[in-house]
């Protein structure tokens, strides 16, 4: 078992355990587990299911990894939790494995932080360097890009997709997609403009920043044509991989929510 293992901890036959894991007092880490090399539960943390968690990741006390999925269509299926490197997973945590219906798998990637009693629903697919603050609860199969921050005690509705770079506001209620680099507050959601301090945060040029700005203001400023429309006309005028493209991308992509809008009376 080696030397990190606390005697309190229970870690069951056929669990696989990198080099230099620490798994501290009362923990429990089922079978089919792995963890990589330098993960460290501290103490009270449940493993579970078919769940891999990255090297160097550290789990906080009274977290519940790799249970079964919150929903009642859920029969039993093989389903799976992956987890990513270097990832702060703070008390009281909880991420659930998938579903059939869903793929079977939830991801989340690497150099995430997710602060006390935040929750990840079944199915859900999380990017790199995302951020959830105290208490956020992400529903299934929602899909979030690289690098989201949410504020404490947000909410996103199943099958929403949230861009990179977004920033969702404390307290705030997401029931509609969320473009790449958009801001939203408040509880029904509506997009506050974009999160320029992430994008200057993340080093973008400043001359895409002011194009992305002017397309921001042709997509839900103008009141030509359908949204749609718009961002079909932006992505011909931009070259693909820029940021105006990467918006206008998403919003032609295939989706099941409408598209969270600024508030038209604000």
């Amino acid at each position: 078992m080696g030397e990190g293992l606390h005697p309190t901890a229970v870690v069951e036959d056929g669990a696989r355990l990198g080099e230099g894991v620490r798994i501290g007092p009362f923990c429990h880490v089922g079978a089919d587990v792995e963890l990589g090399d330098g993960v460290e539960l501290k103490s009270h943390v449940v493993v579970a299911g078919r769940t891999s968690i990255g090297t160097r990741t550290t789990v906080f006390p009274f977290a519940s990894l790799g249970h079964q999925a919150q929903d009642l269509k859920y029969r039993g299926e093989e389903a799976s939790l992956t987890i990513g490197s270097d990832c702060m997973i703070r008390e009281g945590v909880t991420m659930n494995a998938g579903t059939e219906g869903g793929g079977g798998e939830t991801i989340v990637g690497n150099r995430c932080a997710f602060l006390a009693n935040s929750h990840v629903g079944h199915d859900s697919r999380l990017g790199d360097g995302v951020v959830l603050s105290n208490n956020v609860m992400i529903a299934g199969h929602v899909s979030v890009g690289n690098h989201v921050i949410m504020g404490g005690g947000a909410a996103v509705i199943q099958f929403t997709r949230v861009g990179d770079n977004a920033f969702v506001g404390g307290l705030a209620g997401l029931e509609n997609d969320l473009i790449p680099f958009g801001m939203v507050m408040g509880n029904r959601a509506k997009l506050n403009g974009l999160n320029l301090v992430g994008l200057k945060r993340h080093g973008y040029p400043r001359e895409e920043i002011h194009a992305l700005r002017a397309a921001y203001r042709e997509l839900f400023e103008s009141g030509e044509g359908t949204l749609r429309q718009r961002a079909e006309a932006l992505s011909g005028a931009h070259e693909a991989g820029t940021l105006v493209r990467r918006v206008t991308d998403f919003i032609l992509a295939d989706s099941d929510r409408r598209f969270c809008t600024p508030d038209p009376d604000a």
